[in-house]
């Protein structure tokens, strides 16, 4: 049976390589399910895993996201390793099939982290399975104090329902999750009333840096990106609580699993840790409010993702800048998905631009507004579907009207410091598939025009690379960091 599931697996891998040349089409929305009443199931934990000898073969069935290095850094072995054991393996594959039977030399390392997976990676990231999620029907038909409050978001005051919607669209977290922290931590979904400081801090983490709903709900956005992508990218090999005792992950969690460790991690002490993170925690929560989430779950990344064609995100036969290599997409958190690219300038500091941001593929404008822009390269205007391009401190002036259908080189408008932390004018550019930011580098690089992106040694670090020539990132201006789109 194994062998035919993994010829299965391999023969999806293969077609998927075959077609890669081809846009991959977004999963279709799901609705948020009705619970009329409170579900029983609860499924008991994956057993402990116990010691074995260094270099034996685990079959492992590959995650939707997986690839091999994180694999590999999961299992503690190498990719050259796993390819030795498994020589059927297509060497240019990105991602890995959802299901496909990996052999792993694997290298044993004593675990401590819960085996229990405690959602999947659809209910973690805003994607195809919350289109349909209506935040504020779900907030209002509920009796909890949550209804009643309002936060300063984003440079408005906002009520509830829109600082969830505004955390959830910017960091890309589904907002059934953030509600479920809420009832979970203090029941501000069906308690009417909030007790002792709950108001000021919903998700019970009390710091005075993360007073409010929005700001808690920042924070807790940042744990779980820097969980969920450490684990995606095979950099997360160890979590260390709030009380200091340190958590070697299971190798067989999934990314949004990984993502709720490393918050539940950072809230307290290990008693309370390993409470949310089992099945009688958060997950329990999930389940009386939403239902069984195996039921809404879905593979959000197929196998051998490609990005699609893309140019450089201005006019052809302009020079810019690379001021910023792989850099945090949103905020201050994994993944480093982002990239910054400046207009020539004889002196730097924020000042307007005349240049313009144009459209490096063909797609639908899905957002515009508060300094950002998202361009839906499936054209069905939901930016949780498919390949969507993230581009920030686009200027208010001229800037694209929602719904605009463009192709590439079209304008989009002006680089600017507006909407946030900015020293100089510019354009910061990012990539999402259904929902899922897309690290820079690694298996899946940015690439545009032929450019390909690589890390560096620190976040804004790092290069652009086409052929011989290796452009580095600089917040100077010079001939050094200049890229030059030769329209051909």
């Amino acid at each position: 049976m194994m062998n035919c599931v993994r010829q299965v697996a391999w023969l999806a891998l293969v077609t998927a390589l075959l077609s890669s040349c081809l846009p991959s089409e977004a999963t279709g929305p799901a609705a948020s399910p009705v619970v009329t009443e409170t579900p029983t199931l609860v499924p008991a934990p994956q057993p402990t895993r116990s010691p074995f000898p260094p270099g034996s073969l685990i079959d492992y069935a590959a995650q939707s996201g997986d690839t091999l290095p994180a694999v590999a850094a999961h299992f503690n072995t190498t990719v050259e390793e796993i390819f030795a054991a498994n020589p059927e393996l297509p060497p240019a594959a990105t991602t890995l099939p959802p299901g496909f039977i990996v052999h792993i030399p694997a290298y044993y390392v004593p675990l401590t982290g819960l085996p229990f997976h405690v959602l999947p990676d659809s209910e973690v990231v805003n994607g195809p399975t919350a289109v349909d999620f209506d935040i504020q029907a779900e907030i209002e038909r509920r009796p909890g104090f949550l209804s009643s409050m309002t936060d300063y978001a984003f440079r408005l005051t906002r009520p509830a329902w829109q600082v969830v919607q505004v955390v959830a669209r910017n960091y890309s977290i589904h907002p059934r999750l953030l509600l479920t922290l809420l009832e979970y931590q203090t029941q501000a979904l069906t308690k009417p009333f909030a007790e002792g400081d709950e108001r000021i801090y919903p998700l019970g983490f009390r710091n005075i840096r993360y007073r409010g709903l929005f700001r808690q709900l920042i924070w807790a956005a940042e744990q779980i990106s820097d969980g969920y992508y450490g684990w995606r990218m095979g950099t997360l090999r160890e979590i260390e609580l709030a009380d200091g005792h340190v958590v070697r992950p299971d190798p067989w969690w999934n990314s949004g699993t990984a993502g709720l460790h490393f918050l539940f991690a950072a809230m307290g002490g290990e008693d309370d840790y390993e409470a949310a993170v089992g099945p009688e925690g958060l997950y329990a929560t999930y389940l009386s409010l939403w239902g069984d989430p195996a039921a809404l779950a879905e593979d959000i990344i197929p196998a051998n993702l490609q990005q699609p064609e893309l140019t450089l995100p201005f006019q052809p036969n302009r020079v810019w800048d690379f001021t910023g290599g792989p850099h945090y997409s949103w905020g201050t958190s994994l993944p480093l998905g982002a990239l910054d690219f400046a207009p020539p300038a004889a002196e730097g500091g924020c000042a307007e631009s005349d240049s313009w941001v144009a459209a490096p593929a063909a797609g639908a404008i899905a957002r515009s507004g508060e300094s950002a822009v998202v361009l839906d390269l499936d054209g069905d205007g939901d930016e949780r579907t498919g390949w969507v391009v993230f581009f920030f401190h686009i200027a208010a002036f001229e800037r694209i009207a929602v719904g605009t259908a463009v192709q590439p080189g079209d304008f989009i408008g002006h680089p600017s410091c507006e909407g946030g932390q900015a020293t100089g004018t510019h354009v910061h550019v990012a990539r999402r598939f259904n929902g899922e930011w897309i690290p820079a580098g690694g298996a899946l690089p940015f690439l545009m025009d032929g450019w390909v992106a690589a890390y560096g040694g620190a976040p804004y670090e790092g290069t652009l690379t086409r052929g011989s020539r290796v452009v580095p990132a600089c917040t100077c201006s010079s001939a050094a960091n200049r890229i030059l789109y030769e329209f051909p």
